[in-house]
């Protein structure tokens, strides 16, 4: 079913990616075509999140990874409450293509009136802002948290990266805004398979080599697949920064990152960003500027933006890893600050 279901989609799927022309299903190999074959597998179809990451094959596999082992993995938390965080946390950071895509999915799962869905959703609603977070701890046992901070810091990841390379909706924009409704609670019909099918633990996990976490994933010792996931997802994406930006760059950007609080840029566009890197030599501004952007204000990324880094760097991968790792960036300083406090509800 998930293959017809990707070859039916396929076309439009792949017309809904900006700036780069992911890998064609017929066209994948290595690495790419193991990825998606999981992908098809476990998510029910290709989604473009994961595939517009496949001009960087490896990049591509650490999105996955982080993908799969946060929301897909069958663990101690259902897939309810997972889905809740990935919309709260995609609505917190104004990315409505995301919204659409897990709101969807939720109602197609869930049936049932869950009073403790609420206090989920409450949690991930204050988490991407540090005092609002520290004042929120996660509603359930430190092990069962672990799992919803996860799903948290990967879609402040995906966020961000949606946010520059997809549009606004799920649906093709020839749907009529009278019927996305509808088009959106078929879409959550069509996921319902796939979004209640066990995925074992750990299966990504062999797309990638074996990696030491960084002190700041603490949160994920002793959860196993969370811990090999996002320790080998970092290990490639903090690779790829170092190949395509220059020290000072990552310094820069690292700086803006660490003190960064979960709230947004001052003013109304982007002049706050032309201030930080007004200091930056002119042929590293382009790459400075959409790092920054990506990481503290992703929906400010327009095609401006990206024109005028690919002058200097033509190559698509270039374009996935940059803004990859910016977006890991800011992804893993709200893990960093989000706590596993244990809780008495259950």
């Amino acid at each position: 079913m998930s293959t017809l279901l990707t070859r039916v989609t396929a076309p439009g799927t792949m017309a809904q990616v900006r700036h780069v022309s992911p890998v064609r299903p017929g066209a994948a190999r290595g690495l790419v075509a193991e990825v998606y074959a999981q992908v098809e597998r476990d998510f029910g179809m290709l989604a473009p999140p994961v595939i517009m990451h496949s001009p960087a094959p490896e990049t591509m596999a650490a999105c996955w990874l982080l993908l799969r082992e946060s929301l897909l993995a069958s663990g101690t938390v259902s897939r309810v409450h997972k889905e809740v965080v990935a919309t709260e946390v995609s609505a917190g950071n104004s990315c409505p293509y995301c919204v659409d895509v897990h709101q969807a999915t939720l109602r197609g799962i869930s049936r049932r009136a869950d009073p403790g869905l609420e206090r989920v959703a409450s949690w991930a609603r204050s988490s991407g802002v540090r005092e609002t977070a520290e004042r929120h701890p996660p509603p359930l046992l430190t092990g069962h948290s672990r799992e919803l901070v996860a799903v948290a810091v990967t879609f402040q990841y995906l966020n961000r990266m949606v946010n520059v390379f997809l549009g606004d909706s799920p649906l093709p924009p020839e749907v009529p805004q009278g019927a996305r409704g509808a088009a959106l609670r078929l879409f959550g019909l069509v996921m319902r398979p796939a979004a209640r099918r066990s995925c074992p633990k750990g299966d990504s996990l062999s797309l990638l080599p074996a990696a030491p976490p960084p002190a700041d994933l603490a949160w994920t010792r002793g959860s196993g697949h969370l811990e090999g996931a996002f320790a080998r997802a970092v290990e490639v994406v903090e690779e790829g920064g170092r190949r395509r930006l220059p020290e000072s760059v990552r310094e820069l950007v690292a700086a803006q990152v660490a003190a960064w609080e979960g709230h947004p840029p001052p003013g109304l566009g982007r002049g706050w960003v032309e201030g930080v890197v007004a200091g930056v030599p002119e042929g590293q501004r382009a790459s400075a500027r959409l790092a920054l952007l990506t990481a503290l204000a992703s929906y400010q990324v327009d095609s401006a933006v990206v024109a005028d880094f690919q002058r200097g760097e033509p190559d698509q991968g270039a374009l996935i890893e940059v803004t990859s790792w910016a977006a890991l960036t800011a992804a893993r300083r709200v893990g960093a600050w989000l706590p596993l406090t244990q809780s008495a509800h259950t």
